[in-house]
């Protein structure tokens, strides 16, 4: 069943908006997910863009260095100026990371219309493989924390959460795509979109997950210089 009262916000794709049934759903964290150079940060921008438009601000961890003010510029038409409503926050280990999460609970207002996290796992990632159990162990406790912290916020500010994180194959599973961060990752989203490259700037959006909206519903994308739009084919 829809829920009629979630706000929502756009992505600032209108293929894309289609898909969700109007954008990225207000009190929740949406992942988007996929290799590397998927487009995970251009939708990360657009929906970044879009909130600006209505005059609110953006939050932005950057843990990997990949906002690039020369991609804001090909898709901004006043990018100095959408440039000053963004908040950056740049970790560069997951214990500066666990530190903005800190903070964002008590920075977050009513100025604030999107969270981004770009992404929640790298640095997740680099402390798990320090290689020892209690490192494991306490990198786990701290991503849950971290995604406890976006769900109260999204949930009491009605602030949609946007995340992106990074996937992996096994070697026992070549063909199948795991998350980076695993069942927290899972559980503590409920939209997850996978991005799948096709061809040059082609991409599949893939709905893995939603609470009310049907599993497996996918668009056609192409990354272009000056944005990303829907085109006409649609994975059968």
């Amino acid at each position: 069943m829809i829920n009629m009262g979630v706000n929502k916000t756009s992505t600032g794709i209108s293929a894309l908006d289609t898909m969700l049934k109007g954008g990225y759903e207000g009190d929740v964290i949406s992942t988007i997910y996929g290799p590397a150079g998927s487009g995970k940060t251009n939708l990360c921008m657009l929906a970044a863009l879009n909130v600006i438009k209505s005059g609110k601000k953006v939050m932005y961890i950057d843990t990997e260095g990949g906002f690039s003010i020369a991609r804001l510029e090909q898709v901004s038409k006043d990018y100095k100026k959408d440039l000053d409503n963004f908040l950056f926050f740049k970790p560069i280990n997951f214990e500066e990371q666990k530190n903005v999460f800190d903070k964002l609970r008590q920075m977050v207002n009513e100025k604030i219309g999107l969270i981004i996290v770009d992404t929640i796992s790298m640095l997740y990632r680099l402390e798990r493989d320090k290689g020892d159990e209690h490192s494991v162990t306490m990198a786990n406790r701290d991503l849950g924390l971290q995604f406890s912290y976006l769900t109260e916020i999204a949930r009491k500010r009605n602030i949609p959460v946007l995340i992106t994180t990074q996937v992996y194959s096994s070697f026992d599973e070549r063909d199948k795509v795991n998350l980076v961060g695993g069942d927290i990752v899972k559980y503590g989203s409920k939209c997850l979109i996978e991005l799948q490259k096709i061809h040059k700037n082609k991409r599949i959006a893939i709905l893995k997950k939603h609470r009310s909206l049907p599993e497996s519903e996918n668009v056609m994308l192409e990354i272009r210089d000056e944005g990303v739009f829907g085109v006409e084919d649609k994975q059968q």
